[in-house]
């Protein structure tokens, strides 16, 4: 379990992460979402030691990552996938890794074999690699100790779809095992299929936690229909107030903050015939990470 307490970085003026608490639990997938600059990264590094903070704490079952006598047993880290030693190959850094973790030989090709890096690549030197290439030794590094516990920034990042499938049913199945995952990525579709609980910053402080289930329950409802000046009106007539569904990518939708029942009761009493009525989770997740911050974004989305 991560279990992070009042957590607070201060760069001169700036508050990098003000005031953060949560907790990603064991057999879950904790997706940690927000904007550049909202403080995800910050918040990754006092985790794992990296940053002090200036309050709060940040702990790994119970203890700082740098009490954890021997850290890559009890918990797995890739916070940026190119920060590692370009003229080593692939198979030399996981070599060192499993020498500083006092772990037998043999783990270097599973883990090779596990990630899917053949042996060609492994005697490549790391300069050479793709981006998703260094992010597959990056998570081979991660796993290397069996940990309990692990902590991701954008693990997907340079992987092509096939590499994002693969990787999403390996952070699947490890928290199926009763591992813990903290995973943050900027590609929603990834968190919101994946994921079971979310933690939303903005500006540095929480915004939204909560399950998967509980934050889009919000979503509201998804109603599409070749009458959509009429649906408005008889929406707004019960107190509703319905706004264009962008993520649906056409101008016959409308996201509504009410039960689907509800909303196809008003339009059957109007006599307006619906073309597609169901729950907005489909696009839930993005909407919810536009409205939540919205403040922080640096684009303007329209609505």
């Amino acid at each position: 379990m991560i279990t992070v307490d009042s957590l607070s970085k201060r760069y001169g003026a700036f508050n990098a992460v003000d005031d953060v608490s949560f907790t990603a639990r064991p057999g879950r997938v904790t997706g940690f979402l927000g904007p550049n600059g909202a403080g995800k990264s910050t918040t990754m590094r006092i985790m794992v030691g990296l940053t002090p903070p200036d309050a709060g704490s940040a702990t790994v079952a119970g203890r700082r990552f740098a009490d954890l006598p021997n850290p890559g047993l009890e918990v797995g880290v890739l916070l940026d996938a190119s920060a590692q030693h370009a003229g080593r190959t692939g198979r030399e850094i996981l070599t060192i890794a499993q020498r500083t973790m006092g772990l037998p030989k043999s783990r270097v090709d599973e883990m090779l074999d596990t990630v899917s890096l053949t042996p060609q690549e492994a005697g490549r030197r790391v300069r050479n690699y793709s981006l998703g290439m260094r992010q597959r030794l990056g998570i081979a590094t991660a796993l290397l100790g069996e940990p309990d516990v692990l902590i991701l920034d954008e693990p997907a990042n340079g992987l092509d779809p096939a590499g994002i499938r693969w990787m999403r049913d390996l952070l699947r199945g490890y928290a199926d095992r009763g591992g813990t995952v903290l995973l943050s990525s900027h590609l929603l579709h990834e968190i919101e299929v994946i994921a079971d609980d979310l933690v939303v910053i903005g500006q540095g402080r929480i915004v939204a936690q909560g399950t998967k289930a509980e934050l889009l329950a919000g979503a509201g409802t998804l109603v599409r229909t070749r009458a959509i000046p009429e649906l408005t009106r008889a929406l707004a007539a019960s107190g509703l107030t319905p706004v264009p569904s962008g993520a649906t990518g056409g101008d016959d939708a409308l996201r509504v903050d009410a039960d689907t029942e509800v909303v196809g009761k008003i339009a059957l009493e109007a006599g307006i015939a619906l073309v597609e009525l169901r729950g907005a989770d489909g696009a839930g997740l993005e909407e919810m990470f536009l409205e939540l911050t919205a403040d922080t974004q640096r684009e303007e989305v329209a609505a």
